[in-house]
């Protein structure tokens, strides 16, 4: 039985706090990516096993996978790396998790469904904060209301972002704002249903966010109608003129210069992560008008996608179930985002 964890694009944001904790555990993952200086120079730093190679030809990526029971993808952008890693991950009969919040590349996981179940390999994408407290909420609410026909998702978190998180976003602008009705995915406006919402921190206008659930929520419940929220925290103008950014971003030069500046960001520092929170709420209701609403608040996003590439690798490592793709709380249940270090419990509203 293969036992061996790798953690590829190892020289990102969040897969260094998880190599670093995972130290801390007595864990010993195997450092990949196919930036040689950077993924040796961690190698070297903290004494690990380094394995260096790009994802351009599948068969020779599931070579380098062959002892590998896990695989905790970490490089993005992952519209980009998360398809082979999965395809060579089914050939070598490796487990695969991403920390990937992009609804397409869940998507992806899901056409692989099939595949990845013959193969008696699991496919979980999503497995950081993008989108384990919102997807375990979508399951503690299913729980609450199994004929729901309405699902609304929000959470509330100050927080300083990766430049990998950077990067996604400046991706995703010129697809715009989307939802889920009957079952479809519907682009919408900046303005789109905009209502008050107490994520737990008292009411707050919020506007509807583009973000992975409206694919793992579906895929997990069969849902058809799924919102996502956050907080506005714009302005009456960057509402005006959001079509005009969109078609700005669109432009390549344009895209690629907010890339590269998105490269230059830090991350958010340890005080920083220490210090804010994130607070999560869902509402469920059904055909007759039935509602169910609840909150649980979790560490900062990325202190909970630290943890969560760690819990997920740790429980595939000794899993013995059924292959297929799953959301993280399909595999591990709701209690999943109460086991986070640091996180609450849910709490009906």
């Amino acid at each position: 039985m293969k036992s061996q964890w790798m953690i590829y694009g190892a020289n990102g944001y969040s897969a260094q706090l998880a190599i670093e904790k995972a130290i801390e555990q007595g864990n010993k993952p195997i450092l990949a990516g196919r930036n040689k200086a950077a993924i040796e120079a961690l190698g070297k730093q903290f004494d690990l096993p380094v394995r260096i190679f790009d994802l351009s030809d599948i068969d020779a990526v599931a070579g380098h996978l062959a002892d590998v029971a896990v695989v905790s993808h970490c490089a993005g952008p992952f519209s980009a790396t998360a398809e082979p890693m999965m395809k060579a991950c089914i050939q070598a009969r490796t487990h695969y998790t991403d920390i990937t919040g992009e609804g397409t590349v869940f998507g992806i996981g899901q056409t692989l469904h099939e595949q990845a179940k013959q193969a008696g390999v699991v496919l979980m994408g999503g497995v950081g904060f993008d989108v384990i407290p919102t997807d375990c909420m979508t399951n503690f609410l299913h729980q609450k209301m199994p004929d729901a026909t309405d699902l609304v998702l929000g959470f509330d978190s100050k927080i300083d972002l990766s430049p990998g998180t950077t990067k996604t976003m400046v991706e995703n602008i010129p697809q715009g704002i989307m939802v889920r009705r009957n079952g479809k995915i519907k682009a919408v406006g900046r303005r789109f249903e905009m209502r008050m919402i107490d994520f737990g921190l008292g009411p707050k206008r919020s506007s509807v966010l583009t973000w992975g659930d409206l694919y793992t929520a579906y895929w997990q419940t069969r849902i058809p109608n799924i919102t996502v929220y956050i907080p506005f925290r714009g302005s009456q103008l960057e509402l005006f003129l959001f079509p005009l950014i969109k078609l700005l971003m669109s432009i390549p030069f344009v895209q690629k210069r907010a890339m590269e500046k998105a490269g230059k960001i830090a991350g958010p520092s340890a005080k920083s992560r220490a210090k804010n929170s994130a607070y999560v709420w869902g509402e469920a209701k059904n055909a007759s008008g039935k509602t169910v609403a609840a909150t649980i608040e979790v560490p900062n996003g990325y202190t909970v996608t630290m943890d969560g590439i760690l819990m997920t690798a740790d429980f595939l490592r000794s899993y013995q179930g059924d292959g297929g793709c799953f959301t993280p709380s399909q595999l591990m249940g709701a209690e999943l985002a109460e086991q986070l270090p640091g996180a609450g419990k849910f709490t009906l509203r």
